[in-house]
């Protein structure tokens, strides 16, 4: 009987010991995914998935790997594994409605999350998972719909009531990341504090409280805490990443280029600590691209390798196509963004700077028309880019395309009516429909003088902003002058002549350099000449003033000469 009694007992040890292997090795995969170390973590599921057939969590968590990286299909065909596995396992229904909603498919979802409930509504889990799932955002994309908060808090808060010994951290770190979200940090700062007294040793909270300073732009705040997680473990990757993008958005705020550069430091340091799986890559060269460091960013998309069936070859396109129009490598920018919408299929995760990269590529190709349909694109979706549109007008300018030219500049001038540039977009605006307009007027194509109205609006709207602009006075003069009446003209450049010749003479050392004497000198003429059939003694005056500053000048010298010889007999005194 003792040996009997001797045997069950190490057996029963034996038992118990293996149950906790698996504990472990799950905990472990566990801890490899919040360090972001997912090749790691897939390796480890992948193991207990073989040895541990009937445990939903498994295929769960091996799912959430596969969403992480953004392989959904994968992670569908893992979570219809699990639910086939274990029916009573919620999770892997919550990860399937989890994949719904990252595919834009909300109704499937709701689907899915009524089978989790359906099949274990009394464990916390399934609301855990039904709430993780409505904050999923489908990341680095900016295009996608947001999060569902109020069906996040919903769950969550099920979850926690469920979860009534407050035993799990993962529920108060879901409640915290729901509101860190919606940017309510008051509300988001107790759930990730909660963390530390369920388990000391968890990172991610902590983390999480430093990226919410840094999106605060408390940088010294969120520093402090992120240095924090740093010394209590010295291998969690994610404070890393969280300081590099907090030093290269304090450097963006100041003058210490230092920080840009330290924030690249602390990137690779996370690169280095995860696994440098194709996905933490991706983020090293998203990084990059914000840091403003191009040369770095080709590189690393030059020698990434990613067969190419892989949806992130797609994104590795991109990233080549970004780069190398920042390093001014033009026809090969245009070849990677050609090849990205190529085999980029799924229109809504096109992003703004997509559109704009190839419109801007094709510009430099002397492509306009194309150039000018994706740069508008990318102006729709986010009008900071209207200065691109300023690209492609200036342009079609620059070719002598005037009218097509001033069509842009009204686009460009329409996205951006206030901001960087529009200053030069109302000039440029105004130039070119005065070229518009002379140029078909000496056609003899019989133009409108709508055009002309145009320019003339534009003109006074940069007089408006920046009245110490001379030479728009000039310019609005010249386009009323083709404005006025050509039989009966009404003097409609007047006033602006005489704003420019008074704006120019108050300051001598501008009115007697470069080519101000011979401008001064057309406004003179053009006032005497519209004066020499109403008052010759007011043509004079602006005849003598013209050649004293350009002597040089044949017009006003010829006409001083008419003024000066006798009248013809019998006309006159």
């Amino acid at each position: 009987m003792k040996i009997l009694k001797k045997a069950i007992t190490l057996n029963v040890g034996l038992v118990l010991m293996g149950s906790a292997v698996f504990a472990q090795s799950l905990a472990d995969a566990k801890k490899a995914i919040d360090a972001e170390q997912y090749q790691k973590a897939s390796s480890m599921l992948k193991s207990l998935v073989n040895s541990q057939a009937s445990n939903g969590d498994n295929y769960y968590n091996l799912g959430m790997v596969y969403l992480k990286t953004g392989y959904i299909d994968s992670a569908r065909v893992v979570f219809n594994k699990g639910v086939a596995a274990d029916a009573k396992n919620a999770s892997n229904y919550a990860g399937l409605g989890e994949a719904d909603l990252l595919s834009n498919n909300p109704t499937s979802a709701k689907t899915n999350f009524d089978k989790a409930v359906s099949a274990n509504s009394k464990d916390y889990k399934t609301y855990l998972a039904i709430g993780k799932a409505y904050l999923a955002q489908d990341k680095p994309s900016d295009e996608v719909s947001k999060p569902d908060f109020a069906n996040a808090i919903t769950n969550l808060t099920k979850a926690d009531e469920l979860d009534s010994k407050d035993k799990d951290a993962d529920v108060f770190i879901a409640i915290g990341d729901a509101y860190a979200l919606q940017k309510k940090n008051s509300e988001a700062l107790t759930p990730y504090f909660t963390v530390s007294s369920i388990d000391p040793t968890n990172r991610r909270a902590k983390t999480q409280v430093g990226k919410m300073y840094k999106e605060s732009r408390a940088f010294a705040e969120g520093e402090k805490e992120l240095q924090e997680v740093i010394a209590a473990d010295a291998n969690y990757g994610p404070a890393y990443r969280e300081l590099g993008e907090l030093y290269l958005q304090w450097s963006s705020f100041g003058t210490d280029k230092e920080k840009a550069a330290k924030g690249v430091e602390y990137y690779k340091k996370y690169l280095d600590l995860t696994d440098k799986s194709t996905e933490s890559q991706l983020r090293y060269m998203q990084f990059l691209f914000y840091a403003k460091d191009f040369p770095a960013l080709e590189q690393v998309a030059s020698s990434i390798q990613v067969p190419a069936n892989d949806p992130k070859a797609i994104i590795v396109s991109r990233l080549k196509g970004w780069s190398a129009y920042e390093n001014k490598n033009y026809p090969l920018a245009l070849t990677n963004m050609t090849d990205y919408f190529a085999k980029q299929k799924d229109t809504s995760k096109i992003l703004t700077f997509d559109y704009l990269y190839l419109g801007k590529a094709q510009l430099k190709a002397g492509q306009d028309s194309l150039a000018l349909i994706n740069i508008t694109k990318a102006v729709e979706k986010d009008s900071t880019n209207a200065d691109a549109l300023s690209e492609v007008a200036k342009s079609l300018y620059d070719a002598k395309k005037y009218a097509k030219s001033a069509q842009v500049y009204e686009k460009a001038i329409k996205a951006n009516p206030n901001g960087k540039g529009s200053l030069y977009n109302y000039y440029y605006n105004a130039m070119a429909n005065y070229f518009d307009y002379g140029a078909k007027y000496s056609a003899k194509q019989n133009p409108s003088k709508d055009i002309l109205v145009k320019a003339d609006s534009a003109i006074a709207k940069v007089i408006q902003i920046s009245p110490e602009t001379y030479d728009a006075y000039l310019t609005r003069a010249r386009i009323n002058s083709l404005l006025d009446d050509d039989k009966e003209p009404k003097g409609l450049m007047v006033p602006y002549y005489e704003e420019f010749i008074n704006k120019v003479t108050a300051k001598p050392e501008i009115a007697t350099t470069g080519t101000y004497p011979k401008r001064l000198s057309e406004a003179y003429d053009t006032l005497g000449g519209y004066y020499y059939y109403k008052d010759k003694a007011k043509a004079k005056e602006y005849f003598d003033k013209s050649v004293a500053v350009y002597p040089s000048g044949t017009f006003a010298a010829a006409k001083l000469k008419e003024l000066a010889a006798p009248a013809p007999k019998g006309k006159g005194k």
